[in-house]
């Protein structure tokens, strides 16, 4: 169910070496994150630390560090949840299907740490019309103004505003 990214994203791969054992991981993350992203658990909607983050920056994956989401793409879609139209990059996403509480939906999981994220629906806004549904215990927010400074920096240029096309069909 991926949509296209953008081909101005960069590809980069994070090759941390991730704690491995569930003694580390229960170190590493607090409760509720390892609730949520070791034993697919969902958070209460609007009573989470990112659902109306605005704030420039990126989302990425707590435990590997690997980027996983843009503000870019963020929107409010009033369910209380982080919402994105799509990821950075979707090689950094697995999408499985989900037939839990009854209902049949597609599981959104971080690739380099297989953890879960939350959930992908088809009921999202332009261009991709996707609602990434992502528990907010399952991101870490790094602001626009560290980016840099916490080794992000190849990212920045996501951010640059683009000049208005020189096309004149264009206005």
């Amino acid at each position: 169910m991926a949509g296209p990214s953008g081909t101005d994203r960069p590809k980069i791969s994070y090759q941390y070496a991730l704690p491995m054992s569930d003694e580390e991981l229960r170190k590493k993350l607090s409760p509720e994150q390892y609730r949520i992203l070791r034993e697919n658990g969902t958070e209460r909607p609007f009573a989470n630390a990112l659902w109306n983050n605005k704030r420039p920056g990126l989302y990425v994956d707590p435990i590997s560090g690997q980027p996983l989401f843009a503000s870019l793409d963020k929107f409010d879609s009033g369910t209380g949840w982080p919402s994105f139209t799509q990821p950075i990059d979707p090689e950094t996403i697995l999408e499985r299907k989900d037939r839990s509480h009854g209902m049949l939906r597609t599981e959104v999981r971080s690739k380099t740490s297989d953890s879960h994220l939350g959930h992908v629906f088809d009921d999202g806004p332009g261009p991709t019309g996707l609602r990434y549904c992502i528990n907010s215990a399952a991101l870490r927010f790094v602001p626009l103004e560290d980016l840099e400074k916490e080794s992000y920096g190849a990212f920045l240029p996501l951010f640059e505003k683009k000049p208005p096309s020189e096309d004149p069909a264009a206005h």
